[in-house]
């Protein structure tokens, strides 16, 4: 058996530990190269000791120094990195076979492109990689022969749900749509009146996913959905159009594709992110995820609506951004990036994190993506003038 070598980015975070989970059982499958995190060096060091990987990284030097200390007196010989640049060279490490690009934001899109440029198979769970950089990212891939599997369960599904040899053409594949399926999140049946009061932590209560807090938040105002529907359209190569989003409480069919002959083919399971992550990890085989089978009995009632766009308008603002293409998408996320950490920092209400986004996307000229360099300026213009936005409210 050929053992995979892998790259973790974003190892600490919930999509990191839940893929260590997968290959703690399976050990003579996999092999970790390189651990990434940004600043939880407990967790790192508790990781290192457990998978001896040759690489760790860290957010900056001092911390690299700390973990760096801690695990020599341990006598673990795992060498310790810090910074952009060190997430970059574990992307590209020539002994990697697979990256886990889970790092949350527009922090993890230069070391998920430099995996795509280094001909690596990626597993993608940073949806901002391609809401940011669709169209470069999607090039990269092509151009060096990279192979991208989704790890967010909307997406791996409908991959899942497609036919086996999808080359990007509904047409041919008689594909009539995708549909993306939403929680809701924990304010699905709130009034818009409480929306203007909700806390941090009653945001980052997720009824169904355990997850981090700003992709809470994103899960709570939809935008999360709104980013993976944009994240659908480059994955797919699929108009904003034909991709619906439906609310599904449940969380049990993870998302569907319908069929021109009245076919709707769709990915079921229990709401548990090592199911997509093991299904990506051993694709095109299956292993065992460790997940509890799914009873339908138990379930009995599965429930569907359609989206109150006035109650979740930042999905709303997503499909706006996808539409008008070029940076706007990148525009949409760093401007989210900014509203989200003010709501949980405490500066605004969760009221007030699309109206920003609004805000900034009315401000802010739509301008051409065909270079790294043009998604980065589109993101710091974007980030600025969020800043500004918000400094205007106080």
């Amino acid at each position: 058996m050929i053992v995979q070598k892998l790259t973790i980015l974003g190892s600490t975070g919930s999509i990191g530990v839940n893929t260590l989970d997968v290959i703690r059982r399976h050990p003579q499958r996999f092999r970790v190269i390189a651990l990434c995190a940004h600043n939880q060096i407990d967790r790192l060091f508790d990781q290192c000791l457990e998978f001896q990987p040759r690489f760790a990284v860290v957010r900056d030097a001092q911390l690299a120094v700390e973990l760096q200390r801690r695990l020599q007196a341990v006598a673990c010989s795992t060498l310790v990195e810090s910074g952009p640049e060190a997430l970059v060279r574990m992307a590209e490490l020539p002994e990697v076979d697979s990256v886990m690009a889970a790092i949350v934001g527009a922090a993890g899109l230069q070391s998920t492109l430099a995996a795509a440029l280094a001909g690596k198979k990626v597993l993608l769970a940073n949806k901002e990689a391609l809401v940011m950089a669709g169209p470069i990212l999607m090039r990269a891939v092509r151009e060096n022969s990279a192979i991208l599997l989704p790890i967010d369960s909307e997406h791996n599904a409908i991959f899942q749900s497609l036919p086996n040899d999808y080359s990007g053409n509904l047409l041919k594949s008689g594909v009539l749509s995708l549909m993306l399926t939403a929680s809701g999140g924990p304010f699905l049946n709130t009034s818009l009146a409480d929306l203007e009061c909700v806390s941090p932590e009653q945001a980052c209560a997720h009824p169904n996913w355990v997850m981090g807090r700003k992709i809470s938040v994103d899960s709570a105002t939809m935008m999360n959905k709104g980013l993976e529907m944009i994240e659908a359209h480059w994955l797919f190569n699929v108009p904003a159009e034909q991709i619906e989003v439906v609310i599904h409480p449940q969380s049990v069919i993870h998302s569907l594709v319908r069929y021109v002959d009245g076919s709707v083919i769709a990915e079921l399971g229990n709401p548990d992110m090592r199911t997509p992550i093991a299904h990506a990890l051993a694709y095109p085989e299956r292993i065992d995820a460790g997940v509890e089978p799914l009873d339908l009995c138990k379930i009995a009632l599965l429930q569907f609506e359609r989206p109150d766009f006035e109650r979740f308008p930042c999905l709303a603002l997503a499909y706006r951004a996808l539409r008008e293409g070029d940076s706007s998408p990148a525009t949409l996320n760093a401007a989210n990036e900014v509203a989200v950490q003010s709501f949980l920092d405490g500066r605004i209400g969760f009221a007030l994190i699309p109206k920003i986004i609004s805000a900034v996307l009315d401000r802010t000229r739509v301008t051409p993506l065909d270079s790294l360099a043009d998604v980065l300026a589109a993101d710091h213009a974007a980030r600025r003038i969020a800043e500004q936005v918000i400094g205007g409210l106080a």
